[in-house]
């Protein structure tokens, strides 16, 4: 008598932790799941990575295709991004005395990282992204900050198998921006009331593992969206001056250098600009391990960010919000 088929879970997660060796660091977690957890999640048909830092993140597996998806191809294209925001370049981020919300005790451990948090948004880094399961394909972690100083970083990633998602809610928000042409906007800011409203939905629908998606509508023209910390410093001073100079914190460089930019650029890009920024971004729901409630997943500094580099009609932007269900 042949014995029924054992039925796969609807999604299965994992999470790993890392040290990294170096500041600047390329790491298959593919590899490092398989070695730690065997081959759990190779039997879903989708894996969603999930990184916890705002610095260190993921590719798009479409981007990551074009640069063949090797650490050879992967590495001259981050490598570049290091060369337009080379470290200490004087950002007004690494200037801690003017960090009014960090203590003395932190501003002698706090990383001076403006560089890093500049290469992560430029290069389209992502803290979540879906990847289809290709037979023995890499995915790469990329971290711009692995070490502080001569210590290594924590660095925490989630992995979730799923089969497929199911749209389980959709609406559009409007979002007040500033009537200047150069702006960011914290969208984790609880006036906007937009992460009260998400998890209305989760709670709602009763969603276990899936995700969030926030895309600017089609008609919100010269502006973007990423996941990074949103330090004054950071948002309204260094990256406003990167958007009006894409090349401003960038030191001589050989020509060489120059001609790789110009090679990279016109292959993966799709803007005019250095800046990769994103026109959606997504963010891991699941399960918290102490209260057993689903929400939204993300590190303690990460936030969507709504970026924009030309006037708003009405000052306002739409963005539009999916909920999904891992199946």
């Amino acid at each position: 008598m042949s014995r029924p088929a054992e039925r796969m879970a609807e999604s299965s997660e994992i999470t790993l932790e890392m040290r990294p060796r170096s500041r600047f660091e390329v790491i298959d977690v593919r590899r490092r799941a398989l070695e730690m957890c065997g081959s759990t999640l190779e039997r879903y048909p989708w894996q969603l990575y999930c990184s916890y830092h705002t610095t260190a993140g993921y590719l798009d597996q479409n981007v990551a295709f074009r640069l063949n998806a090797r650490h050879d191809g992967v590495t001259p294209y981050l490598r570049a991004y290091q060369a337009i925001f080379p470290e200490g370049a004087g950002y007004r981020h690494d200037e801690l005395h003017l960090r009014k919300e960090l203590s003395d005790e932190q501003r002698r451990t706090e990383p001076r990282n403006g560089d890093s948090h500049l290469a992560f948004i430029g290069a389209g880094l992502r803290s979540c992204v879906a990847y289809h399961n290709r037979a023995n394909g890499p995915v790469y972690f990329i971290d711009f900050d692995g070490v502080n100083g001569a210590c290594a970083r924590r660095r925490v990633t989630s992995i979730v198998g799923f089969t497929e998602e199911r749209v389980v809610a959709r609406e559009r928000f409007r979002i007040p921006v500033a009537a200047q042409p150069v702006d960011a906007v914290n969208l984790k800011d609880p006036s906007l009331g937009l992460f009260d409203r998400i998890q209305t939905f989760i709670d709602r629908h009763g969603v276990v593992k899936g995700r969030v998606q926030l895309t600017l509508a089609e008609t919100d023209r010269r502006a973007g969206l990423t996941v990074n910390e949103y330090e004054t410093l950071l948002m309204q001073h260094d990256l406003r001056d990167v958007i009006c100079n894409p090349f401003r914190f960038m030191v001589k460089q050989p020509c060489r250098l120059l001609a790789s930019l110009r090679r990279i650029r016109t292959r993966t890009m799709t803007c005019t600009r250095f800046l990769r920024l994103q026109r959606s971004v997504s963010l891991l729901v699941s399960e918290c391990a102490s209260t057993g409630v689903s929400r939204v997943v993300h590190g303690k500094y990460q936030s969507p960010i709504l970026v924009q580099w030309g006037l708003a009609g009405r000052y306002t932007r739409e963005i539009d919000f999916c909920l999904t269900q891992f199946q």
